[in-house]
């Protein structure tokens, strides 16, 4: 009973694995944003996202935490909603919606994440915030060529290494298998020869 119950977690392994690569899927075409922001304490930054158009209608929002799933909203359109630091602004001509954080402090230096509402699964882009003590002068961060091209190429080696991983999953679920499937034979084997040893002395 025991060994079945191992060999049922990993079946469904492989089954959650890749319930877990569709639910991390970045749509780096759909949304791009910058992977890091630097921003002194004190100061102001505003953050770019970029997105494609089919998504100018969409609700944006700016959300704070390190895992997305888990994030809090700071900030949403449609109504440039301000509060007392952070603003959003949505530019659909341009494709663009932005994002300022202002009178910054420590506690802010976090992840963040561009997201843009839709039925299904959003679409969202992970941003990193980090605060500096030294001054320096704010600037407008948008994203450049070269950053959304090294993007897209981590997140390509990130897909590659995931299903390496899965397919090493499936050796082990395969090898797992094979295993018990020797050990219930070699056990009907001894149980036989019991009883065939039993049935001589009788």
């Amino acid at each position: 009973m025991k060994t079945s119950r191992i060999f049922v977690g990993f079946l469904n392994a492989p089954v959650l694995f890749v319930f877990w690569l569709t639910m991390h899927t970045v749509d780096s075409d759909q949304l791009s944003a910058p992977g890091e922001v630097r921003a002194v304490n004190g100061g102001s930054v505003t953050v770019s996202c970029q997105y494609d158009h089919q998504f100018r209608d969409n609700t944006k929002y700016w959300c704070k935490g390190f895992v997305y799933e888990l994030c809090v909203i700071i900030v949403k359109t449609p109504r440039n909603r301000i509060n007392d630091r952070f603003s959003i602004a949505d530019d659909k001509e341009a494709g663009i919606f932005n994002v300022t954080m202002t009178s910054l402090r420590q506690s802010d230096q976090d992840v963040y994440w561009c997201v843009i509402s839709r039925l299904g699964r959003n679409v969202y882009s992970r941003v990193k915030l980090v605060i500096s003590k030294a001054v320096i002068t704010p600037i407008n961060i948008t994203p450049t060529n070269s950053s959304v091209t090294l993007e897209q190429a981590e997140i390509r080696w990130w897909a590659i290494l995931r299903w390496i991983i899965f397919i090493l999953m499936l050796c082990c679920l395969v090898s797992t298998y094979i295993t018990v499937w020797r050990m219930k034979a070699a056990q009907k084997t001894q149980l036989h020869q019991q009883l065939h040893s039993q049935n001589i002395y009788e």
